[in-house]
């Protein structure tokens, strides 16, 4: 007993439970649904009517927490905690709101696609809210091995999700090239942390950026291989160019409103941690990735835009769009932190705005997609989009707004949203990659406003005015209105949101810690 007694008895883990409240909220949530679908499983329909409405609750009460969390770090400055793993900035609530938001925007686009075509279960929300929980701690991590496992998480939800319409051949096939080249780009990325820790020994971001700080690294080319296969690794989530490969095919195969959710979320946490990893503890050896980067954004831009210009189908269209619009946001990460004295905005900044405008921006363009859409995802081609304007007014003037948007005409989130990276990018000298993005911005106002002028043309065709008109539910009528005012207003009052951007990145735990 008295050997018991001396025996030294370890402390117990505290456990900062405000800090992780969002994501716990969402797995739990997650949990909840697949109980009550066990409990009730001979009543379908009232379980996934509860299903919903408990995915609807579990975001509003994960999105308090988050509110909560911006409180704490606008009142203790920025913190790392759980052993250093886990960081608490300005970007991490701005990142989690915009993942919050994008997915209750999914689930409202969801809500009418599944009763289509009847795919009405609960397993679907389950494997949407855990995707989203992963995303959250990506937007925590302040390690290497958390980048990872949260990487993971919210992969495998996806890569079922992409195949969630068992009915398709082309959902099948969709789930399995996602998996396939995920499943790579997770081991590159997995070998690539394995080589900085060779090369400093350790995986903390905060602690490869003190090591680097203090530090004169011995083998140097461990640690930019290490770099290289960190970013094409993160290259792969954020639909960088030349690792697009998959976008387009997972895009046109996808149920709508997962290619949705893909677009916009994935989206942001991906680059969050590209920020968070290379701006932040990398920052020392900007010059030997910061070409890379540059690089990047070049052949995204070209290809993205060159490719959208092409295709026929509208998924594919705007998926290779997505690979552009990674472009422009690689331009504010080549040029993180750099800011000048009249534009105190730096490219971080401006690259967490543009993440903002463009979730709405794509929410709302596919969600007009598969509003328009037939059972079996059939609709697609631009052929359908003919004189949508006289057949489908509203639905016609929505998807007109979302496209002059991301074309970046004046007066929409997507033109100060460009006008911001080119400006952060001219301040920080590098007005040959700003003039990129400007030719890139001529061709890609050419791919949109194609279709444009297609829903608006009028060929007389007597066929059309007998398609039966479309009536959208009130589900998805709610998210096109909310992504439709969201991208007026960045573009109208975009003052408030850049300077919650700004403070973003000013609350930015990016040192050392």
């Amino acid at each position: 007993m008295n050997l018991l007694l001396a025996a030294k008895i370890p402390d117990t883990p505290w456990v900062d439970w405000p800090i992780i409240a969002p994501v716990v909220t969402l797995f739990v949530t997650a949990l909840l649904i697949v109980l009550a679908r066990a409990i009730l499983r001979t009543q379908p329909r009232l379980v996934y009517g509860l299903s919903v409405a408990m995915a609807f609750l579990g975001l509003a009460v994960s999105g308090g927490f988050v509110a909560n969390e911006w409180k704490i770090v606008n009142k203790n400055q920025p913190f790392i905690t759980f052993a250093g793993a886990i960081s608490v900035d300005g970007m991490t609530v701005f990142v989690q709101a915009i993942v919050l938001i994008a997915t209750a925007l999914s689930v409202l686009l969801a809500l009418s696609y599944l009763r289509r075509e009847g795919l009405e279960t609960p397993e679907y929300l389950v494997l949407l809210l855990l995707s989203a929980a992963g995303m959250l701690v990506m937007a925590h991590a302040n390690d290497l091995i958390l980048v990872f496992v949260a990487l993971e998480v919210f992969s495998i939800a996806l890569y079922i999700l992409a195949a969630f319409d068992r009915k398709r051949s082309q959902s099948h096939e969709a789930g399995l090239k996602y998996f396939i080249l995920g499943a790579f780009s997770s081991a590159v990325f997995l070998y690539g942390i394995a080589l900085v820790y060779g090369a400093t020994g350790t995986t903390s971001i905060t602690g490869i950026a003190k090591y680097l700080l203090e530090t004169n690294v011995e083998h140097t080319g461990l640690l930019v291989a290490g770099f290289a296969l960190l970013i094409v690794g993160l290259g792969f989530k954020i639909s960088a160019a030349p690792f697009h490969m998959w976008t387009p095919y997972v895009n046109e195969g996808a149920p709508t409103p997962v290619t949705a959710f893909m677009a916009s979320a994935t989206k942001v946490a991906a680059f969050a941690a590209f920020l968070r990893i290379f701006a932040g503890s990398l920052s020392t050896y900007a010059s030997d990735w910061r070409p890379a980067i540059y690089g990047l954004a070049v052949i995204s831009l070209l290809v993205g835009t060159i490719a959208a210009a092409i295709q026929t189908d509208v998924k594919r269209m705007l998926a290779y769009s997505s690979v552009a619009h990674a472009g422009y946001i690689l331009i504010g990460v080549q040029v993180a932190n750099a800011g000048s004295a009249d534009n105190k905005l730096g490219g971080t900044a401006t690259a967490l705005f543009y993440l903002l405008v463009y979730a709405f921006m794509a929410l709302g363009a596919f969600g007009v997609v598969q509003a328009i859409n037939q059972r079996g995802e059939i609709g697609h081609d631009l052929s359908d989009y003919r004189e949508l304007g006289r057949r489908q007014p509203a639905l016609a003037g929505l998807m007109t707004l979302f496209l002059l948007a991301q074309a970046g005409v004046p007066f929409t989130g997507g033109f100060i949203a460009k006008l911001t990276i080119f400006r952060s990018a001219v301040d920080a000298g590098q007005h040959e990659l700003a003039l990129v993005g400007m030719a890139a911005a001529v061709i890609g106002a050419f791919v949109y406003l194609r279709l444009v002028i297609m829903m608006y043309r009028s060929t007389h065709d007597e066929h059309a005015a007998d398609e039966p008109k479309i009536k959208l539910d009130v589900a998805s009528a709610t998210a096109l209105f909310i992504a439709a005012v969201a991208v007026i207003a960045l573009g109208i009052m975009p003052n408030w949101f850049l300077d919650v951007a700004g403070q973003a990145t000013q609350l930015l735990q990016f040192s050392t810690g």
